[in-house]
């Protein structure tokens, strides 16, 4: 049975071992933890490791580990997807917490941004999103795209 370590980021701190709290410079991500897994705090790292030797739970003790070490990156770096818009006309400008979308139709397209994320438009055919949760930030990163599939990725 193999234990996996995530080292916790200097500006990271963590509550109780049931659920787990992160705060740093970028905000204050928490997630409860899978009662298939058990996790351990030593010396600033945490241990995480499977309650019972089934498939299931070696592979929720992978799976926590790995979304713990986004946490503390997101906390501490953020994340961020680049989008790309691709056509004649097509234009993007950030507005506070909305993002105006010109992207052919007869109308502009406004998405507002949840609370945590933030929008910057470097160019007019350039979007970036960013934040702390790696999950939002990829489902608005989608959702965004989702209007026209004129848009790419670009990281």
């Amino acid at each position: 049975m193999a234990s996996n370590a995530s080292q916790l980021a200097k500006t990271g701190k963590f509550g109780d071992l049931r659920r787990r709290l992160f705060k740093g410079s970028l905000g204050t991500l928490s997630r409860p933890v899978n009662k298939l897994v058990t996790v351990k705090n030593e010396g600033g790292k945490l241990m995480f490791a499977p309650v019972n030797d089934s498939a299931e739970a070696n592979a929720m003790s992978g799976t926590m580990r790995a979304l713990v070490a986004n946490m503390v990156q997101g906390v501490s770096k953020g994340f961020e997807r680049k989008l790309t818009l691709v056509g004649v006309g097509y234009r993007a400008q950030a507005q506070g917490q909305k993002l105006n979308l010109q992207i052919g139709f007869s109308h502009p397209v406004v998405k507002d941004m949840p609370a945590g994320i933030k929008v910057e438009t470097p160019s007019q055919t350039e979007i970036v999103i960013k934040g702390a949760d790696r999950q939002v930030v990829g489902q608005i990163a989608a959702e965004v795209r989702a209007f026209r599939m004129a848009m790419r990725r670009c990281s």
